[in-house]
């Protein structure tokens, strides 16, 4: 007769129950709403003329977070005109648009809002 290693049914379950909540707590710390000024995540600052809709959206590629009027995004390879039209044409306008601590030129949020 060959001995094998084997477990019960009933801990079978039990390690089948763990690995579900384990796998389900991981998944929910990973993509639970984070802080919005993170540290060294926010490159995209934008204050916006009404409050959100929503708490998070994704625009042209790029996943916003906001809170009242105030959204906030990492860094992207699109220009920073493109990223703040995407943002308008979600939310509507924009009343201040940051990339990277420096505040966008007067000409260019109105160009964004255009």
């Amino acid at each position: 007769m060959i001995n094998t290693l084997s477990i019960s049914r009933g801990s079978k379950l039990a390690v089948l129950a763990s690995a579900l909540v384990y796998t389900g707590l991981s998944f929910g710390v990973a993509t639970g709403a984070a802080p919005l000024q993170a540290a060294g995540t926010t490159y995209y600052h934008a204050t916006l003329s009404a409050p959100a809709s929503e708490t998070k959206a994704v625009t042209d590629g790029v996943a916003w977070a906001c809170k009242d009027a105030t959204c906030v995004a990492g860094k992207t390879t699109a220009r920073p005109l493109r990223v703040c039209r995407g943002l308008n044409r979600k939310f509507g306008e924009i009343a201040t648009f940051k990339v990277d601590g420096q505040e966008m030129a007067a000409e260019e949020l109105a160009k964004c809002n255009g």
